[in-house]
């Protein structure tokens, strides 16, 4: 990746781990079974960008732009996504591993996760309203003063989440799923 510019590209198994490329821009361009794990992407920009069966688990984001990035089938563990660049980031994700990530104090209003694992994402401070967390596993996420106003969980599982703390006016949830409201409490429900 020598070029500073790259436009309706396609990008196809390449292996850049622990590498560093950054300060590059990409738009309408395609990864597809790319590895770049544990390297450094920071200060890029990705607009209107795909990333397909690619690893970049534990890849540096920092002042890194996503504007309408969309993953399907991605390795993306412990990615500090809080560390990308606020303006227009816009990002969707199915069928991914999110575990040990973070979109802490992030604003995502109407992100589709569908099919992902989100062990252990944080979500404090996040803007998520009306997103939608569809066959999502949620099994120890962090929400803390996370706005999901309209968020969808009805088909997510494994979340625990306390309303006290996370503003969820006409938010979504299953029969099944009011345990994870009410875990904190404690009690029985059958």
């Amino acid at each position: 990746m020598e070029n500073l510019l790259y436009t309706n590209h396609t990008f196809e198994k390449l292996a850049f781990i622990d590498q560093r490329v950054n300060n590059r821009e990409f738009e309408d361009c395609v990864f597809k079974n790319c590895d770049f794990s544990n390297s450094d992407f920071s200060n890029n920009t990705f607009m209107d960008c795909q990333f397909i069966d690619c690893n970049l688990s534990m890849t540096q984001l920092v002042g890194t732009s996503l504007k309408t990035v969309d993953f399907k089938n991605c390795k993306l563990m412990g990615i500090q996504f809080h560390t990308c660049t606020d303006f227009l980031f816009n990002v969707r994700f199915q069928d991914c591993v999110l575990d040990y990530s973070s979109f802490a104090n992030k604003k995502m209003p109407k992100t589709k996760f569908y099919a992902c694992s989100m062990k252990e994402v944080s979500f404090i401070g996040t803007n998520l309203t009306n997103a939608s967390f569809e066959n999502c596993n949620l099994d120890n996420a962090i929400f803390n003063d996370t706005q999901l106003a309209g968020a969808d969980f009805r088909k997510a599982y494994h979340y625990k989440i306390d309303p006290e703390f996370n503003p969820m006016k006409k938010a979504q949830f299953s029969t099944q799923g009011i345990v994870g409201l009410l875990d904190k409490y404690d009690i029985k429900i059958e």
